[in-house]
């Protein structure tokens, strides 16, 4: 059965609330595990750095977004791929996931994977739990390269820092919220010393906090870059080892407790030890990534 896809978004033109509207409510259907953010994960998307090119394409009850690395321009990504319930079964993902391929290799896309895009991603890849996904990418000729895991952090555990910040000032170090004029000065730090993709989360996030030690900036810490999720984290070599890394982190998880969660998502993780240790994190969503290359 053929089905009729039609772009509804892109970086191109205007981003209407009537398409963020219709994505998500397919979104929220279908996304099972994610339902409750799918309003704003839609429109999250739909604001990505400046210079991505991205597109959203749509059929019957159903929905795909994809884009393009800035930094590797031939490699395309699949960002979010929906099916309503009641169109589940029909062929309507096939055909979305291959009218994006189409898309993408028109913008000269070698390779497409199902797998984040930083710094404006909603999950690393496909959590395993939703297996049909997965089926589908596998049916399509994707074959699984990586896997990520997301840890959970309980917001109603312990997340003072009462006694650190002395220890820290009698060693010169100072920890504060970044206010709007000292986010250029943090994002600045986070791009010499990491990458420009954490540098956007950073300056993107609805919570930043940093150490610094004589007006120089020593790690930072970021919530609600991607919504509802912390990250990313940092603190440079020369200041490892006096615990600034923990003081930000719970930091930024007693702001997301203030804003209302319960519990925090710590995206694409690296350090297992750091985050179970310092608040008790446990590592829950797995995330297969997937790719293939195109013809």
């Amino acid at each position: 059965m053929s089905h009729a896809v039609r772009t509804f978004m892109s970086a191109a033109g205007s981003v209407s609330e009537a398409g963020v509207a219709e994505a998500a409510e397919v979104a929220a259907a279908a996304l099972t595990l994610d339902a409750a953010e799918a309003a704003g994960l839609v429109g999250y998307l739909s604001r990505p750095p400046a210079e991505r090119r991205w597109s959203a394409l749509a059929t019957d009850g159903g929905v795909v977004m994809a884009s393009l690395s800035v930094t590797e321009p031939e490699t395309g990504h699949i960002d979010l791929l929906a099916v309503h319930p009641s169109a589940q079964g029909q062929g309507r993902g096939r055909a979305l996931v291959r009218a994006a391929e189409e898309w993408l290799k028109s913008q000269g896309a070698r390779q497409a994977r199902f797998a984040g895009n930083p710094p404006c991603y909603l999950w690393p890849g496909i959590d395993v739990r939703y297996t049909a996904a997965a089926c589908l990418a596998e049916s399509l000729g994707y074959h699984r390269y990586d896997v990520a895991w997301n840890m959970t952090a309980d917001l109603s555990a312990d997340l003072s820092v009462a006694d650190d910040l002395p220890r820290l000032e009698r060693s010169g170090v100072r920890v504060h919220a970044a206010d709007h004029p000292a986010r250029a000065h943090v994002a600045a730090f986070v791009r010499e010393q990491w990458n420009e993709r954490w540098a956007w989360e950073a300056a993107h996030a609805a919570g930043l906090h940093y150490a610094e030690r004589g007006g120089r900036v020593l790690g930072f810490a970021a919530w609600g870059a991607r919504p509802g999720w912390f990250g990313p984290m940092g603190t440079s070599p020369d200041a490892r080892g006096l615990g600034v890394g923990r003081v930000l982190l719970r930091r930024c998880l007693a702001d997301q407790r203030a804003a209302g969660q319960s519990s925090a998502q710590i995206g694409w993780v690296g350090p297992l030890r750091f985050y179970s240790h310092a608040v008790g994190a446990r590592a829950e969503r797995v995330f297969w990534l997937y790719r293939r290359d195109l013809a």
